[in-house]
């Protein structure tokens, strides 16, 4: 492994730690509150699109290319904060259940919450 992949690989691996274990402290809070569990992780999800989002734009606006903030950050502590996976597996827990309505709403929330909430992120952090 050369110095630049271990670099790399050190950011994300510190940045990864942090970002999941947050997002386990997160959905397991508001489960209680929350009617289903899944809403969790779309609120995360929601919150990680954002953050990205954000990121992305002071990127543009101000070349964090170099620093390794966006591997950490980025790659590492959102990658692991958001889940896609676990997304999936929930709506399909869903649809076995004949909750149809319900995952359809979760899947249309996440894309069109997801899509807003980056756009708004990227905006923010661009200005």
């Amino acid at each position: 492994m050369s110095s630049s992949s271990g670099t790399e690989f050190l950011l994300v691996s510190l940045g990864a730690i942090p970002g999941a274990w947050l997002r386990l402290q997160l959905v397991n809070h508001f489960e209680p509150i929350l009617p289903r569990r899944h809403w969790g992780t779309f609120a995360v999800n929601v919150v990680a699109a954002f953050a990205l989002g954000l990121l992305v734009g002071i990127d543009r606006r101000h070349s964090l290319a170099g620093t390794g903030l966006l591997l950490l950050l980025g790659t590492g502590f959102l990658g692991s904060f958001s889940t896609f996976s676990t997304l999936m597996l929930e709506l399909l827990q869903e649809q076995r259940q004949g909750r149809w309505a319900e995952a359809g709403i979760l899947a249309a929330a996440s894309v069109l919450a997801g899509l807003l909430a980056v756009q708004l992120g990227l905006r923010m952090g661009a200005s």
